[in-house]
């Protein structure tokens, strides 16, 4: 739905589509997020995957748009869950509603194959640092000098 379509249903009068109250209501149906996940360990390559891709369905299908995604790997963790000490970690980076983070805790609680997860939504700041990590700017001293710069 576009945004004059949202004006027509949440504010009936003028004076009102004016009002901060609207603005806040359209700002919070999208906004970004960031999910980590953690899967069990004993979980096969294929069985991983398809287990990623259909969180990654749960998200496309509700109207998320996918703007990052990372695979850590297997990775041992800060202690043990459920007997197990290593898990293959997963990170998505998405735009969506408010509405969607619901679901996809309840689908991340009916699976079995997830050990962990976190979801947390991203201020600008956060938004930023992302952008600027994908770019390649954080974490990046200067670069290299030369031998004949150094000399």
């Amino acid at each position: 739905m576009d945004y004059t379509a949202w004006l027509s249903i949440f504010a009936p009068s003028k004076s009102f589509r004016n009002s901060f109250n609207v603005f806040y209501i359209l700002m919070q149906f999208a906004k970004n997020y960031e999910t980590v996940f953690i899967l069990t360990p004993v979980l096969s390559d294929v069985q991983m995957k398809d287990t990623v891709e259909k969180f990654r369905k749960v998200l496309v299908d509700n109207g998320a748009e996918m703007i990052h995604e990372e695979n850590w790997g297997l990775r041992k963790l800060a202690y043990p869950i459920g007997h197990k000490n290593t898990g293959f970690y997963q990170l998505f980076e998405f735009k969506a509603d408010t509405q969607l983070i619901a679901t996809l805790e309840t689908e991340y609680r009916r699976d079995e194959r997830v050990l962990r997860f976190l979801v947390i939504a991203l201020d600008k700041h956060a938004v930023d640092y992302n952008d600027r990590k994908r770019k390649g700017l954080v974490g990046r001293r200067n670069q290299p000098q030369t031998q004949e710069e150094q000399a």
